[in-house]
């Protein structure tokens, strides 16, 4: 009980996570510089050249090369083991494979590989090289788990596996993805480094140009692969390789023969044929994975007339056909983790390799310099054969004859026991030719590895000579293709929409759909599916490939491509406009809509309450890059109570401003300035206290109506309000009561012909301006304008029924209404 410590939960935390971190960084996920293997892959390669399972011999199962990794060097599961065991088997994966393997060993489609128990494995010849002089004291060994047995901490590499594999991993606070590269320029630019050791990254980069995948591919940007070769960080884009074949009746296809690195090609192909499925981009007939034991091939058969390059352009650019691959080259230096460049990282290995060959020579120096000791031994015994043949048959035992040979001779403990142990066939006359021989070898061999050690130009000499013959072995042609620079794909929207003749409708609380002209033929506008106290205010014929823009009573505008909007019923009620903008408040109200072929330089008036005016040119209102969840501004707000009455397309007309006290003036529209969209406006009328601006609206015909909250209405000449100054206080429209007083509820111009509002009918006959009033109890009433006979200035006009007065109006809006009323 008094080993029991007391220490903060944050202390012991920090302590253990600090440990874990550090171990899952230097011992797990991360490679290191020199040899570029991560811990387990060292194992996997070590373990099994230690068994002798190597290129050439035979196969042997996975499952036996897994157990004795785990048992003697790799205390985790045998999942994991094999997983890494796989991932160096696949060419698909690694530019260089460092281990064979029978049988089922994944596929780029992402499938599993077979259980270990059926799968067979060796190391590959190349890896041979990764291990070569391991036995030669030339790399530092540490014990494993259970001190049983000792491993390498880094292999001696006589390639840089490092960039030619490449690596992947994710640790705590590190993450590294360094792209696998080419053999032999690899080599090559190690090969100039040791000659050039200070070579900037431009010259090593005429050696090495890039990156080269497994799976091929079109690299573009070498400004980027410039800048992660010097900082460790940057971006290439990487493209597959297409091409379009014509094929019988006019017809074309996409062929996809090289697709970009680790790139799950079922994933893609299922990606592109969701394009198709959904007709995200018109003219695709059909996907087909075409790929065999060949190699890969992906067919996008085109329909007819279909253009190849915008499909493969929208491919490019919304699939997986082509990917940005992120440089970032972390690896194990010296215990540490550190964002290396592509001349650190060859610096480093040529350190490296320079002390496995001075380790390597001076091993080999020893071996040579011991045997050469027993040598001269031989020789000199050979010249006195018979007195020392006499010597050990006088000796009592071996151990007598060896010290007699010593004594007697001057022979050293290494060549008495040489002696001693000499088989009689090497007495015979011919022997001392080859030992001779051997003599002379030896010394040549001394001479050369002392020169290797001792001299740094000898030994470097050595280096280039080894690297070059690892290239001549393994050199294999460059597989991805590189672009010096990354091509911006050009896609013309309007034609990925198929154009498709459809009604778009909007209705004042927000609900808006389109239709096709076959549901909206099959029903009345009447049957509109809609909320009891909704109305549908805005109706058109458009087309797919079409714009529509809708404005709100809080000065908001929200953008929807005609194509975008939910294709449903005429009497279903659609989507409201609150599932998509985030920003749609509940008490939002649609004032006006329009369909749109181009965002151009028409204005628009907008007035508020607060008497407020302003113009803003469409062009403010082109897609914006959140449009499909938020909504921007036309129309800045007094406060939270203040409300934008109404907005109008306008040329150069006059504007007519009616306040619900019944004050009206009259200006022309360009002493509105043009303005941008978020800004406030100027004053369009000066409104006494209490008032506010009921409505506004763009004065095209000569006379207008105007409807008070009590159902009073009349007709008066627009002439009757002279053009004035905005600003002013304006004249009054309607006659003051000191007992319910009339309120200007609605006014507007009075069409006597069809106007733009004839929309909401698909027939071009002349039609009449009906005005629609419903009352608070719901009843409806229909007024033709056009027969209403004109009333003076101050006249408050007419009930349009004997109860509506005391009822009161809800709502009015004007209709068109099919021939005469």
């Amino acid at each position: 009980m008094s080993n029991i410590q007391h220490m903060s939960l944050e202390d012991i935390m920090g302590e253990r996570f600090g440990r874990y971190s550090k171990y899952i960084i230097q011992e797990r996920a991360l490679p290191d510089i020199r040899d570029g293997l991560k811990p387990v892959q060292r194992r996997i390669l070590y373990s099994m050249n230690k068994d002798g399972n190597t290129h050439d011999k035979g196969y042997r199962k996975s499952a036996k090369s897994v157990g004795n990794i785990m048992g003697n060097f790799h205390p985790h599961g045998d999942s994991s083991i094999y997983e890494a065991m796989v991932r160096m088997s696949q060419d698909w994966k690694n530019r260089e494979i460092l281990v064979e393997m029978h049988g089922n060993n994944g596929s780029m489609d992402g499938d599993p590989p077979a259980a270990m128990r059926y799968t067979e494995a060796r190391l590959s010849e190349v890896s041979s090289f990764l291990l070569n002089d391991i036995d030669k004291k030339t790399v530092p060994f540490a014990w494993n788990f259970d001190d049983t047995e000792k491993e390498p901490t880094v292999l001696p590499a006589a390639f840089p596996n490092l960039l030619v594999n490449g690596a992947t991993g994710i640790s705590a606070g590190y993450a590294t993805d360094i792209p696998p590269h080419n053999l032999a320029e690899v080599i090559d630019a190690v090969v100039y480094l040791i000659d050039h050791p200070n070579a900037t990254v431009d010259k090593l980069m005429a050696f090495l140009p890039g990156p080269d995948f497994p799976t091929g591919g079109i690299i573009q940007g070498a400004d980027e692969i410039k800048k992660a070769y010097e900082t460790g960080k940057g971006r290439v884009v990487v493209r597959s390789k297409t091409a379009i074949e014509s094929l019988k009746g006019g017809k074309e296809q996409i062929v996809i023969t090289e697709i970009p690195y680790e790139v799950n090609k079922a994933v893609l192909v299922k990606k592109i044929d969701d394009v198709r499925v959904n007709a995200k981009v018109p003219g695709i007939a059909e996907v087909r994975d075409e790929s065999d034991r060949d190699g890969l091939r992906i067919a996008i058969e085109l329909k007819k007339d279909a253009d190849s390059q915008t499909i493969l352009n929208y491919l490019l650019k919304y699939t997986d056909l082509q990917i940005n691959y992120n440089f970032n080259m972390v690896a194990i230096d010296n215990f540490t983790p550190r964002q290396v460049g592509l001349a650190k990282i060859l610096t480093s290995y040529i350190a490296h390799r320079r002390e496995v060959i001075i380790a390597r020579s001076r091993f080999d120096k020893e071996k040579a310099e011991r045997r050469l000791h027993i040598v001269e031994g031989l020789i000199r015994v050979l010249s006195i054969l018979d007195e020392v043949i006499a010597l050990i048959r006088a000796s009592d035992n071996k151990a007598d004859a060896k010290e007699n040979l010593k004594v007697s001779y001057d022979f050293t403990e290494e060549q008495a026991e040489a002696i001693v142990t000499l088989q009689l066939y090497r007495l015979t006359n011919t022997d001392i030719v080859t030992l001779e021989e051997e003599d002379k070898s030896l010394r040549e061999q001394i001479a050369t590895l002392s020169a290797i050690i001792g001299d740094e130009k000898t030994m470097y000499h050595l280096m280039k000579r080894e690297l070059r013959d690892v290239k001549k072995k393994f050199a294999s042609p460059r597989l991805s293709e590189l672009q010096a620079e990354a091509q911006s794909i050009e896609i013309d929207t309007a034609s990925l929409i198929a154009e498709e003749e459809t009604y778009v409708s909007v209705t004042r609380a927000g609900y808006l759909k389109r239709t096709s002209p076959r549901s909206f033929s099959a029903s009345t506008v009447e049957e509109i599916g809609k909320r009891e106290d909704d109305e549908l205010i805005f109706l058109a014929q458009a087309k797919t490939t079409q714009h529509l823009l809708v404005f709100t009573d809080l000065g908001n505008v929200i953008y929807r491509p005609v194509h975008e909007l939910t294709d449903t019923k005429w009497k279903d009620i659609g989507e409201h406009l609150s599932q998509t903008v985030i920003n749609f408040d509940q008490q939002e109200q649609v004032l006006y809509a329009e369909i749109v072929d181009q965002f151009d330089t028409t204005t628009y008036v907008a007035t508020t309450q607060s008497g407020q005016i302003k113009r803003v040119e469409r062009k403010e209102f082109t897609p914006w890059r959140t449009y499909k969840s938020k909504s921007v501004k036309f129309a800045k707000l007094k406060n939270d109570t203040d409300r934008v009455v109404s907005l109008s397309p306008v040329a150069l007309d006059d504007i007519m401003v009616v306040t619900t006290n019944g004050y009206a003036l009259r200006f022309n529209v360009e002493e509105v300035p043009v303005i941008g969209s978020k800004a406030a406006g100027v004053k369009a009328i000066n409104l006494k206290d209490g008032d506010q601006v009921a409505t506004s609206f763009v004065v095209t015909s000569s006379s207008m109506y105007l409807l008070t909250q009590r159902g009073s209405l009349k007709r008066m000449a627009v002439a009757d309000i002279p053009t004035a100054k905005r600003a002013g206080r304006g004249l009054q429209v309607l006659r003051e009561l000191k007992t319910k007083p009339h309120r200007v509820f609605a006014a507007g111009s009075v069409q006597s012909e069809a106007t733009e509002l004839d929309l909401f009918s698909t027939e071009t006959s002349q039609q009449t301006e009906v005005l629609q009033v419903v009352d608070q109890a719901g009843t409806t009433y229909t007024i033709n304008l056009a027969e209403l006979g004109q009333s003076e200035r101050t006249s408050n006009g007419s009930f349009i029924s004997d109860t509506i007065s005391e009822i009161g109006v809800a709502r009015a809006g004007i209709v068109a209404n099919q021939g005469q009323t």
